[in-house]
């Protein structure tokens, strides 16, 4: 008897637990396979800009954090601990390859753009595309040309993403129902919630808990 079990994951490219949430999330997901193989999981990614108010060419990264935490100090400590948690998930984040604090709205369009053609597994390669080319590669995620060339990589044509690169920091308008105000949120089958890059046994108890109330596909 099939299950289904609906995985939202609220996000944005620049904030690294989403990240280390992602892959916790996937380890989770390929323990629960693996356990229960007659689950269908339905995942959909929800874009949230954390910065809508950022330029276009965005912010220099280290004045940006610099000026949030209140000490070249406070970057410090926060960054190690930021590669500990990284490092245990499994995850590359290189703090020293980045120079910008993006604007996120084009890199949320063409993800939206690319689940919208209707290829879940091109999809899930650009968003891990995005992901590495911000925090393993340094790169602009704000940069039109960039965000092309990325999505060039993953099969995507000029004609099917033009329109979604506007370079010109228009917000994001992405769900309106929000599971959270915070980032990364997950939401399963709708209703159950957990916030944070939580461990992956964390998640897989909550998917237990999802599929326990839902009723057999």
């Amino acid at each position: 008897m099939k299950h289904v079990l609906s995985i939202e994951v609220f996000f944005d490219f620049i904030c690294p637990w989403c990240l280390i949430g992602q892959a916790h999330l996937q380890r989770a997901l390929e323990q629960l396979r693996r356990e229960q193989p007659e689950v269908e999981v339905s995942l959909h990614w929800r874009g949230v800009q954390l910065l809508p108010q950022m330029a276009r060419t965005g912010q220099p990264f280290e004045a940006f954090y610099r000026k949030r935490l209140g000490s070249d100090e406070a970057v410090r400590l926060r960054q190690a601990q930021v590669r500990a948690a990284a490092e245990a998930a499994g995850v590359d984040i290189d703090f020293a390859r980045i120079s910008r604090m993006p604007n996120t709205a084009d890199a949320h369009r063409l993800l939206q753009r690319a689940v919208a053609l209707g290829s879940p597994e091109q999809a899930q390669a650009l968003l891990a595309r995005l992901f590495a080319a911000y925090f393993q590669q340094g790169k602009d995620l704000g940069d039109p040309i960039t965000l092309l060339h990325i999505a060039r990589a993953c099969g995507l044509e000029p004609a099917q993403v033009a329109d979604c690169l506007r370079g010109d920091a228009s917000p994001f308008i992405g769900a309106n129902d929000r599971a959270a105000d915070g980032v990364p949120c997950f939401r399963f089958n709708q209703r159950l919630r957990v916030s944070g890059a939580q461990p992956v046994a964390v998640l897989l108890q909550a998917m237990g808990d999802a599929l326990e109330e839902v009723v057999p596909a």
